[in-house]
């Protein structure tokens, strides 16, 4: 099932009083999709943190459970009373997502976000991003990846601006910052790439948000925090330290454009769901199927690449495109298959 994630989808509705469960993998990319359509359906999820030993982890997704996680066993994630729905990314969680299956008879419905890597008998219903190969009659392929930046948490963002943002000019240019992945590193070139980047959005007059990740290095962060020193205009400039909360959501919200590393499908596709200019450097390396991702997304006119020898003026581009947003579609689709599990 492969669709056209650009148009909107009204939030979908589950039987009242249905309950879930997220199988917590331990990453944070992952809980993310889970948090971001089980709230798109209106639930609640229970987090359940699963964290199988040694060998059990290693064979994951083909191999058992930990023994000490069996359903029956005092103080397993897998404790009934089990849900309507269980949720789960991450290969170290398939092994638990057949396990609730088998617990409760059949009768939970499972979903799993990512491709499992062990076929489409994994799930009830699965989501894969258009870049990974899986496909079948209970797969639902999208561009972009689910999120819990909702159309309501971004309006309430825009309403209630953070204070620390409040008092930059009203053209504000977000960056947003990821690390070294399997595919990417941040070397030297690109480090001094970024920190040119933010002196060139601040020698444009415009205001500069910016946001890192866990994984952005630190000699990156030095780096910007150097040029936008050097640039004399402090005043326009926010940079999150680390302190407080991560004014993420706001960034993506207050933005007039956005400038995001192509190291986190999530992000990216996060920034596109905005609406506005969303301008896309690549750090050194990165996978062929990243490389895919991107394209489709400059298809759909929502993101332009950054080269290394930027055009003058690049930051003052603007363009529009429908925001690109999956969560809406793969919530519809659990709508439909869930009641077609549950005979409704």
């Amino acid at each position: 099932m492969t669709h056209d994630d650009v148009e909107p989808i009204h939030a979908p509705r589950l039987p009242a009083g249905a309950r879930a469960w997220i199988l917590q993998s331990g990453k944070v990319g992952h809980e993310v999709n889970c948090l971001g359509v089980a709230r798109e359906l209106g639930l609640d999820p229970e987090l359940r943190a699963v964290a199988p030993r040694g060998l059990f982890g290693f064979f994951a997704p083909w191999g058992p459970i930990d023994p000490r996680d069996w359903p029956s066993r005092p103080g397993s994630p897998l404790r009934g009373p089990f849900p309507d729905i269980v949720f789960a990314s991450g290969r170290i969680t398939v092994p638990y997502l057949r396990a609730v299956k088998r617990a409760s008879g059949r009768a939970c419905f499972t979903v799993f976000l990512q491709d499992p890597r062990a076929g489409t008998g994994a799930a009830d219903l699965i989501w894969v991003p258009e870049h990974d190969r899986l496909r079948g009659d209970n797969v639902v392929v999208t561009l972009t990846s689910p999120h819990p930046l909702r159309p309501a948490v971004m309006a309430q963002a825009r309403a209630a601006i953070d204070p620390r943002l409040a008092g930059l000019p009203a053209r504000r240019i977000g960056m947003v910052l990821g690390g070294p992945s399997g595919s990417h590193s941040f070397e030297a070139r690109d480090i001094a790439a970024l920190a040119d980047i933010a002196r060139e959005i601040l020698a444009s007059g415009q205001a500069l948000m910016v946001t890192p990740s866990r994984r952005t290095p630190p000699e990156a962060m030095q780096a910007i925090a150097a040029a936008v020193a050097a640039s004399g205009a402090g005043a326009r400039a926010f940079i999150w330290d680390g302190t407080g909360d991560n004014p993420y959501a706001q960034i993506l919200a207050q933005a007039s454009a956005l400038v995001v590393t192509s190291d986190s499908v999530n992000m990216v596709g996060e920034a596109a769901s905005t609406g506005v200019p969303v301008h896309v450097y690549e750090p050194t390396g990165g996978a062929a199927k990243m490389a895919g991702f991107i394209d489709g997304l400059v298809k759909a006119q929502a993101v332009r690449r950054l080269p290394d020898r930027r055009p003058a003026g690049w930051m003052d581009a603007s363009w529009t495109y429908p925001p690109v947003d999956a969560t809406g579609i793969i919530a519809r689709e659990v709508v439909k298959t869930y009641r077609a599990f549950k005979g409704l």
